[in-house]
């Protein structure tokens, strides 16, 4: 019996079996509630529908030689919340669950829904790993859950055994473990809960741990859950790590399109905590049903209270209880001053009158072309080439400058481009051949003077006026004047740009010659921003007739 979806829509999950099995079996661990049976907030409860999400064409048996296919779709799930919304409670709920409960999909019954199986009927020792960068940390999730264990209904409907640093279960252990532990090369895990992980990184082991833990839980099919609060970008820590592989998959660089179940929720970026109401606000999207005012259990109050104490660091605050992901001291910008600035409902029209900037590169760097309107200075991502991530698909690889050279023309042939500025590095001959073949219907030439050109723009010789291009780009983005279209690959670039300082002001770099965290495109829309401001107050601007937008239509790169 396949999948039958119940209504359309439907995506099959054994996170139903669950639920049903945490309301049974667990209580609340403390609080007003103690003792009462555990119920997730709808919002909690999606969270776990998600995570148990499983293929609908999976045909079974689990069971296959000697191997386990695993039907579940998420192996690795990060859960990012302010703190005290409830993250340790779910979590610890879930190793219970992954011990003992039927979490693995076995098929599906006569109506076509899933049916799971319990890991050691199907022979497997479930071990189960609470993971966090110190003894102190791990208490978060494991003071809960002995407290589940011990006191609810789950240890008299099972045989196990919650001592104080472990909890024997049929055939398995739940324990503790923290990153300055000895590897944990060999653990065969089912599942690990990995808390805090904002402050795992190199320097504590946390790096080193978490990849070894994924290493073990492909073993068997396995998956991890990180409950981490906002992270401090550029830093490198395993929260961190974890966004940018979710950004990559998103972005389609990565092999595969799912896996990493990502579930961030912050304050909206235009919340001031220097505003009472706004600041409420804010606390009221990032905590949700947790709060005191939509029926939960943090007081609204107090969290303002803790926000306006003068001993408490105004940056630890909006990533304790905004869960706003703040920059480090060398970032160009902050998360929440470029999302202010999204507007990806704004629709770019056939005809419409545009700028354009292109940044190529052979191999390594990326390849960006990025558009501009002239009526609002509405930012888009035309086209985008990325180095693959995949080792096999990165080997040998380089920028397709056929796709390249079409993007460029048939952006020619949908907009009504006014200037069109292209950096000249690795992309010569190219440069010139737009130049000779489109650069007639451009209202300004890119380069004037002696070496003039229609299209080329030669950045090594443009450090002045770029480092110009960038401070003007900054002043528009803070006051919320630099509309784009809200693509994750230009929002990327834009939070991996540095502040360079130059005999000429503050520009933008990548944080090292080498590395991986790309800006080019963010390059681009400075550029193309740029471009339209030559183009207003060039003379042949002025005196040219505008053309009507034609149909309107999306476009563009996400």
């Amino acid at each position: 019996m396949p999948w039958k979806p119940s209504e359309p829509g439907e995506r099959p999950t054994l996170g139903w079996l669950v639920l049903d099995w945490i309301e049974e079996h667990l209580i609340v661990p403390d609080g007003p509630a103690a003792g009462q049976s555990l119920t997730f907030t709808d919002e909690q409860a999606r969270f776990v529908l998600q995570f148990y999400e499983v293929d609908p064409t999976f045909v079974g048996p689990p069971i296959q030689g000697r191997a386990l296919v695993n039907g579940r779709i998420v192996r690795r799930a990060v859960l990012s919340r302010p703190k005290g919304w409830g993250k340790s409670p779910l979590v610890a709920a879930i190793c219970l669950v992954e011990a003992l409960a039927p979490v693995v999909l076995d098929g599906w019954d006569t109506d076509g829904q899933p049916v799971g199986r319990e890991w050691q009927s199907l022979g497997f020792k479930p071990k189960v790993s609470v993971m966090a960068a110190s003894e102190d940390q791990t208490g978060n999730t494991w003071d809960p859950l002995l407290e589940m264990a011990r006191n609810g209904p789950v240890f008299d409907a099972y045989d196990i055994e919650p001592l104080q640093t472990f909890v024997s279960v049929p055939r398995g252990i739940i324990e503790p473990v923290t990153a300055s532990a000895k590897s944990r090369e060999g653990f065969r895990p089912v599942f690990a809960a990995m808390d805090q992980t904002e402050s795992w990184d190199a320097s504590n082991g946390g790096i080193k741990l978490a990849a070894t833990t994924r290493r073990n839980l492909a073993k068997v099919g396995g998956s991890l859950m990180e409950t981490p609060n906002a992270f401090r970008p550029g830093r490198g820590t395993v929260a961190e790590k974890s966004f940018d592989a979710f950004d990559l998959q998103m972005s389609g660089r990565t092999r595969r399109s799912t896996g990493l179940l990502f579930d961030h929720r912050e304050a909206p970026p235009d919340t001031d905590p220097a505003d009472e109401e706004s600041l409420r606000a804010g606390l009221r999207v990032a905590y949700g049903e947790s709060l005191d005012r939509n029926g939960g259990w943090v007081s609204e109050d107090r969290l303002v209270s803790e926000f306006w104490d003068p001993d408490n660091d105004p940056e630890d605050s909006r990533a304790y209880y905004l869960n706003q992901i703040r920059p480090d001291e060398g970032a160009w910008l902050s998360k929440q001053e470029w999302e202010v600035n999204a507007r990806p409902d704004r629709v770019v029209a056939d005809g419409e009158t545009i700028t354009l900037f292109f940044d190529g590169s052979k191999s390594d760097d990326s390849t960006g072309l990025v558009g501009c309107c002239m009526s609002d200075g509405h930012v888009f991502v035309v086209g985008a080439w990325e180095k693959p991530l995949d080792p096999d698909r990165a080997k040998g690889w380089q920028v397709d400058r056929v796709d390249v050279d079409r993007v460029v023309r048939a952006a020619f042939t949908r907009y009504d481009v006014a200037a069109f500025l292209g950096d000249v590095k690795e992309f010569e001959s190219y440069i010139d051949a737009w130049a000779a073949e489109l650069g007639d219907s451009l209202v300004i030439e890119a380069t004037t003077g002696r070496y003039r050109h229609a299209v080329a723009w030669d950045m090594r010789a443009k450090t002045a006026e770029f480092t110009q291009a960038v401070e003007r780009a900054f002043v528009d983005i803070t006051d919320g004047d630099f509309p784009h279209d809200g693509s994750t690959a230009l929002q990327r670039h834009a939070l991996n740009a540095r502040r360079v300082s130059n005999r000429y002001g503050v520009s933008i770099g990548k944080e090292g010659r080498e590395s991986p965290r790309k800006i080019d495109l963010m390059v681009c829309a400075v550029g193309a921003r740029h471009a339209r401001r030559l183009v207003l107050a060039s003379p042949g601007w002025v005196n040219r007739g505008k053309k009507q937008p034609g149909t309107v239509v999306a476009f563009g790169h996400r």
